[in-house]
Formats: C-alpha cells, sequence, structure tokens
C-alpha cells in the first residue's frame, strides 16, 4: 500500500515537463517584478502596473512556447548540459526580440512601460530558469563527493574534461580527485578543468597519501610502448588499479580495465586501408575456419571493405552460428563444412565460384598435435591441400593460406604440418590463380593462447603456470594481423611467403608478471614454473635467414622460394600420413624439422 501511495513520487517525463513549466510560470512572474523593482528603486508606480500585467502575459505567450521548441521540456533534469543552456539563451533572444518589436509597434497598448525592464527581465530570466535547471547536477555533484571511490584523470584534455563532466552528471563511478597533466612543459599544472585541480606527475605520492588507494584512468590515447612506460611510472609512484576511457563512435565513451592487448598492441605502420579497398570491393571471398579468433576477424574486415559475398566455412557449429549471428549481414553465407571432405567442398566452389580464398582453418595446439599427429596431419595437410586444388580448378583470383611461426625450423608436428602447406602453396602450379602463405606469430586473445588462460588463473586465485622463465613468444593483436593479411593479398603475384613484422619478442614470465599487477594482485598471486610442454620451443623464429626481402610496406616481408616438385611432394605427403613412424619423413620433407625430444 506504501509503494502505492508513493507512486505519484516516481519522476516521468510528464511529471518533469508539468514541472518545469509550473517553474517557468512562476519565475517568469517573479524576474519580470524584480526587474519592475529594480528598475524603480523598489517602490513601482501604481500606474505602471497595468503594464506589468499586460507584459507578463504577453512574454509568457512567447516564452512557453519557444522554450518548447528548444526542447527545454524535454531533458532529463541530471543531464543538463551547456548545449541545453545555449538552446534556452537561443528561446530567451527570440522571445525578447518580438517582445520588442510588438512593444514598439503598439506601445500605447502597454503605455506607460519603462523600457529598460526588457533588458533586465531578460538576464534575470535567463539565470532563474537557466539555474533552476543546473540545479540538480550541483546538488547530485555535492552529494556524492566522498562517496564514489578517488580517481587520478591522466592526460589534460578533451578526455578528462569529459569525464569530469560525466562525474558531476552522476553518470561516473568515480570521484576525480585531481588530473594529472604528463606533458613535458606542464603548462596546465596549478590549473583547473572542471573545478578538479591539475596536478603534475610528481605530485602522485602526496595525492595517494591525502585520498588513500586510487584508480588511475587514462583519459587519451597512447601508442602501446608510451602507455607501458607510464603504468610502469604510475605503478612505482604506488597506484595499482587502471582504467581506460575508450571511444565508441558517434561521439560515445565508456570506461575498460586496461588490458594488457593495450600495453603489446602494435598498429602497422605503413596499413594502406585504401589499397586493400580496391583490392576486395565487390569481390567475393570465402574464408575457412571462419568461426576462429582469426577467421572470425578476417570475416568482419572482408565486409567492412566491401566485399560483395562472404561463404564463411567452419566445422564447428556453435563458432559458425556464433559469428553470424554476430556478424547478421545479408552476404554471409554460413557453411558447415570439414575442409578435409573434398567432394563436399568441390560442390561449394562448383556453385558459389568465389574470387578470394583465404584459407584459416588448422589445428594449432602444439601439445594436442604431438599427442595426435595422425588427426593433426591429416587436417592440416589435406584440408589445405583440397582448398589449393579446388581453388586453381575453380580459377580462385587468389588464395592466401595463413601459417605460424612455428613453421620456422619446427620441433613439433604442428610447425612441420604448417610448413608443408607453404612448401605445396609456393610449388601448386596455377594459371590464374595466384597462392601465397603468410606468416605471423601468436595473436594476443586467441582461442588457446597465454593470455585468456592466465586471466582465467589470476581471477581463480592463481597460481599462473608458466612453462620456462626464459620462453619468449612474437605477439599481434588479431585486429592488426588480420589487416595485415589482406595488405599482403592485395600485393601478391603468387608464390610468395609473406612474413609480417611482429617487433620485439615478449618473455612470457614478464607477461605474467605485468598481467597480474594490471590486476592489481601483485604479491598475492605466485607464478609457478612447470616446464616446456611436447613439441615447444623456447624462441619462436620469423625468419630463417638474412635471404628475405622486404615490399613496398615495412611490416611486410617476403621469404626466398624452396622449390618442391609439386609430384614428389604429393608422394611424400601420402607417405607421410600412412607411416606409423612419421618423423622420419617428415624429416624429408622439412629438413629443418628438429623434434623436441
Amino acid at each position: 500500500m506504501k509503494t502505492e501511495k508513493r507512486a505519484w513520487l516516481h519522476p516521468t517525463a510528464g511529471k518533469r515537463t508539468a514541472f518545469f513549466l509550473i517553474a517557468d510560470i512562476l519565475l517568469s512572474l517573479f524576474t519580470l517584478y524584480s526587474a519592475y523593482l529594480l528598475r524603480f528603486n523598489f517602490h513601482i508606480p501604481p500606474e505602471y502596473l497595468p503594464g506589468f500585467w499586460k507584459a507578463y502575459a504577453l512574454l509568457l505567450l512567447l516564452k512557453i512556447p519557444l522554450l518548447a521548441f528548444e526542447r527545454q521540456y524535454r531533458i532529463v533534469w541530471r543531464f543538463y548540459s551547456l548545449e541545453e543552456a545555449r538552446r534556452l539563451l537561443l528561446a530567451h533572444v527570440l522571445a525578447y526580440g518580438i517582445f520588442a518589436a510588438i512593444l514598439w509597434t503598439f506601445r500605447g497598448e502597454f503605455s506607460p512601460f519603462p523600457r529598460s525592464v526588457i533588458a533586465i527581465d531578460f538576464v534575470f530570466s535567463f539565470a532563474a530558469l537557466a539555474g533552476l535547471r543546473f540545479l540538480k547536477r550541483l546538488i547530485l555533484s555535492e552529494n556524492r563527493a566522498g562517496i564514489l571511490p578517488p580517481a587520478l584523470l591522466i592526460g589534460s584534455g578533451a578526455g578528462s574534461d569529459a569525464l569530469v563532466r560525466a562525474w558531476r552528471d552522476g553518470a561516473l563511478a568515480y570521484e576525480p580527485v585531481a588530473i594529472v597533466d604528463r606533458s613535458q612543459t606542464g603548462k596546465n599544472v596549478g590549473s583547473y578543468i572542471g573545478g578538479i585541480p591539475v596536478r603534475s606527475m610528481k605530485e602522485v605520492p602526496q595525492l595517494l597519501k591525502r585520498h588513500g588507494p586510487m584508480t588511475a584512468i587514462l583519459s587519451e590515447e597512447l601508442p602501446a610502448k608510451e602507455l607501458d612506460r607510464l603504468v610502469d611510472e604510475m605503478e612505482r609512484r604506488g597506484i595499482r588499479e587502471f582504467k581506460r576511457l575508450v571511444m565508441l563512435g558517434d561521439r560515445r565513451e565508456r570506461l575498460r580495465d586496461l588490458s594488457i592487448e593495450d600495453l603489446l598492441a602494435r598498429p602497422p605502420r605503413d596499413l594502406d586501408p585504401r589499397a586493400i579497398a580496391r583490392f576486395l570491393s565487390g569481390k567475393s571471398a570465402l574464408v575457412t575456419g571462419a568461426g576462429g579468433s582469426i577467421g572470425s576477424e578476417l570475416c568482419r574486415q572482408l565486409l567492412d571493405y566491401g566485399v560483395s559475398r562472404l561463404l564463411m566455412v567452419d566445422n564447428g557449429e556453435y563458432n559458425l552460428y556464433r559469428i553470424n549471428e554476430t556478424l547478421n549481414d545479408d552476404r554471409c553465407v554460413p557453411l558447415l563444412l570439414d575442409v578435409t571432405r573434398r567432394e563436399e567442398l568441390e560442390e561449394i566452389f562448383a556453385a558459389h565460384r568465389p574470387q578470394l580464398v583465404i584459407h584459416a582453418a588448422a589445428y594449432k595446439h602444439v601439445p594436442l598435435c604431438e599427442l595426435n599427429p595422425q588427426a593433426a596431419l591429416e587436417n592440416n595437410l589435406l584440408g589445405a591441400i583440397n582448398v589449393f586444388e579446388l581453388s586453381v580448378k575453380y580459377g580462385v583470383e587468389k588464395v592466401v593460406n595463413i601459417s605460424s611461426d612455428k613453421a620456422v625450423r619446427p620441433t613439433n608436428v604442428m610447425g612441420a604440418s604448417k610448413r608443408i602447406i607453404e612448401l605445396y602453396a609456393q610449388n601448386l602450379p596455377g594459371e590464374k590463380t595466384e597462392i601465397v602463405s603468410v606468416r605471423f606469430g601468436n595473436v594476443l586473445g586467441s582461442s588457446g593462447s597465454v593470455v585468456p588462460k592466465f586471466k582465467e588463473q589470476i581471477e581463480a586465485g592463481g597460481p599462473v603456470t608458466v612453462t620456462h622463465p626464459e620462453i619468449t613468444r612474437y605477439f599481434m593483436l588479431i585486429p592488426e594481423a588480420c589487416q595485415l593479411v589482406l595488405q599482403a593479398a592485395a600485393i601478391a603475384e603468387g608464390g610468395e611467403l609473406f612474413i609480417l613484422d611482429m617487433g620485439e619478442p615478449v618473455r612470457i614470465a614478464d607477461l605474467a608478471k605485468k598481467m597480474i599487477r594490471l590486476y592489481g594482485k601483485e604479491g598475492e598471486i605466485e607464478i609457478v614454473y612447470s616446464g616446456l610442454r611436447p613439441g615447444e620451443k623456447l624462441y619462436e623464429e620469423l625468419l630463417i635467414d638474412e635471404a628475405e626481402c622486404r615490399t613496398r610496406y615495412r611490416s611486410i616481408c617476403v621469404a626466398g622460394r624452396h622449390d618442391y616438385p609439386i609430384e614428389r611432394l604429393r608422394r611424400d605427403i601420402e607417405a607421410l600420413l600412412e607411416a606409423r613412424q612419421k618423423r622420419e619423413i617428415l624429416r624429408r620433407i622439412v629438413p629443418e624439422y628438429t623434434p623436441a625430444p
């Protein structure tokens, strides 16, 4: 019963409109009367009162419709902003301008009337109506002071200003206590942004003493290396929790936790989106392994670059369903199929005639492939051979094979299978079809990669397991890897083995330590070294020797060609798949293959 009685207190659009309408009527009466009092030194002559009521009625008839036109009765009170205040001012300018024109035209109807009242009431009315609308923001910000967890805003630009405004609007779950100007000049130090003081980096320890543990919110975009240095510096000064402001498009923003991907991201230095778009626009494309980490991102980018049709092939029902639902595009054709089933795959080529094929389907988990070599070799080799040969048969313009850094001096079955596929791609003849391979290292966040594994272990309370203290890997973000794959495809002429510039290798132990610090768990979670897994190398490589040459893009290299007569390669692959002991035949095909003991 109490709930029903109090229901009328709950805010609604109708109640809000009625409140502001009544308030504006009463405030307009108050401001006009105040203007008269000020004009006549607080004693209004009786002969001016008839003109007062006529002026008040006319002003209401002008102001209320114009305020409604400028959406002053449809605002959400606590989000009233300078843009709405600008509209309020415009409504006043129009209302009082029209009022002055009417007064001049029909001055006899209002006589006597003090003309200076128009200017005085204009100022009073705008101040009163705007003040009422800003009142709730002021009250909310005062009530929240000291209640929300404190935060340092890093960067004295527009991002921090947006965060301060969001806090005052009640849309930020932190209270900004200071803004850190990290520029070399420090020109903003000592000033204020939205009432929040701007401080230097060296003042952070004092701020921590005054306010206790704080969250650092990064409000500006920084390159990964610079961001990594900043995080290290903030950690040395006592900050343990980090968030960042990210743009969502359409001028929308949100906060999210700072991730290890942010610190390792390395956008391509020479990405050429126009060249990729010219190459892809209007083409029909087929992606195998479309539901996987790499395949799904390739599908997204192919659609963004304007392919006319996208054939998504995957043998995993859920993965295929998920990417199809996520993309939700009429150009997508989901095809549930195992690429080792040649006859079914050929039906797709015959029916759809793709112009571009990207082969991403493969077994990639090194220890599982070591334990199941027959399944790994059949899936990886037969799948690739079927895709390549059917592409040649049906006149596909370009085929891009996704390879791996594990194909360089392989020590495991997965890496050896990838190297054999590279050889097959280089040596398979095709009059109209250009087949190329693109080799790169680990991608952050892919299924089975180390980053999601560490996240799970940290969130579960640890320990974090690393195989060896010195193990290193190359890392690249999935989007940047896929962009470079498409760029390599755009410049391919057939037979190339492209190698993506992966930057500097990263020690996995350092990666684990940094992730633990980002989660604020330093000292709580230990790192346990579990030993190298079957087939695992301490160091991955991308280039075998120095004979490789660069393309016109610094991020993409081309490895030297290795001839291997295709008929002989076919016979060797057939023998490999039939053999019970596979290491000797793998060494014959890939002489640099040295299986781990």
